[in-house]
């Protein structure tokens, strides 16, 4: 049990009532958090205002002095904890709140409340399962893609993007009867249509067989994976089809990972190495040819390719607005998976 103990000094006109050396402590349980505030003997009949995130105190004690002390024991799946991961942490935030009026009115006192933890070895969030959500698939397989939060937390409220914020994009292949496989993204362009036609406007984010082309202009990037059969592309949005339906079109593959090469890898470009083989850092020659032309070059990785299993997936509509723009598109349409 790791244990935070907040001392704060705040003073407050709430109903004639000063809070003075307001004490809070934390402790962070695995999966709960129990939370000890001393409030002054004029608060305690307020006590039933007193909020972590949306539950009210699970018990309250009167001292003999007439101060109180309120107690919040909950699991972290309640009081709408937000749960994010960043790197090796995962993080649960909330805030203690003094609402003296109605819902409706700001909380007159707020304290930060948030509990840090090592990610557990393997640990992977819910929503990034290869088998949850379906999409279309073949030859035994079911590829999936969907657009994540900034955060990679979790999906998606809306596909209305501020120009310079990050889209993640979440692809995957559920495989139920195969061997375990390696999910790439061939080829990804941005188009302002449902469906390419030679006439389609295009942006290209990914080519020459998984160069991630947009990591060359700023700081797109692969995010190291959970799963071999999932892959992240994380980049900042773009002026392309500025407030107007983008769509992202992607071709992924489903690989041997025993057998990448020029033709079948996941490259992308860093300031301080160039260009770099997200599976395997030590084999980013492999990603030489992102400059060039990449194309398969033994009669191994030929025979491969007949084989290889594959999907055109479109993620959109995806709608980028300029913030400063008083036109922006206001609408947040429902995010379509193909």
């Amino acid at each position: 049990m790791v244990t935070h103990l907040y001392l704060g000094v705040i003073v407050l006109a709430v109903f004639a009532t000063t809070v003075a050396n307001a004490d809070i402590q934390v402790a962070c349980a695995k999966d709960s958090i129990k939370i000890i505030w001393k409030i002054g003997a004029g608060l305690v009949p307020n006590a039933s205002r007193l909020f972590l995130g949306n539950c009210m105190a699970s018990h309250l004690d009167v001292l003999p002095t007439g101060e109180g002390e309120v107690e919040f024991d909950y699991p972290f799946a309640e009081c709408r904890f937000k749960k994010l991961l960043k790197g090796k942490f995962l993080i649960y935030q909330n805030e203690l709140t003094y609402r003296p009026q109605s819902k409706s009115k700001p909380a007159a006192f707020k304290y930060p409340i948030e509990c840090v933890y090592k990610r557990p070895e393997g640990w992977v969030p819910a929503f990034l399962n290869p088998g949850s959500g379906l999409s279309e698939g073949r030859s035994g397989l079911i590829f999936h893609m969907a657009l994540l939060n900034e955060q990679l937390t979790s999906l998606a409220e809306t596909n209305v993007i501020p120009l310079g914020s990050y889209i993640p994009i979440w692809a995957t292949v559920y495989q139920v009867d195969h061997q375990p496989l390696l999910l790439l993204m061939e080829e990804c362009v941005a188009a302002t249509t449902p469906e390419l036609h030679p006439s389609s406007q295009v942006y290209p984010i990914i080519n020459n067989k998984g160069c991630l082309l947009e990591s060359t202009k700023g700081t797109a990037r692969f995010i190291p994976r959970h799963h071999s059969s999932s892959l992240i592309l994380y980049m900042q949005s773009f002026h392309f089809g500025l407030g107007e339906p983008v769509y992202i079109h992607c071709k992924l593959v489903a690989w041997d990972p025993e057998f990448l090469g020029q033709g079948k890898k996941a490259c992308h470009y860093s300031k301080e190495n160039g260009w770099e083989l997200l599976d395997d850092p030590s084999q980013s020659r492999l990603c030489s040819c992102c400059d060039s032309t990449c194309a398969p070059r033994s009669k191994r990785t030929v025979d491969l390719a007949s084989q290889q299993l594959n999907y055109n997936s479109v993620l959109g509509p995806l709608i980028v607005v300029d913030p400063s723009d008083s036109r922006a598109h206001k609408s947040q349409d429902k995010i379509s998976l193909s």
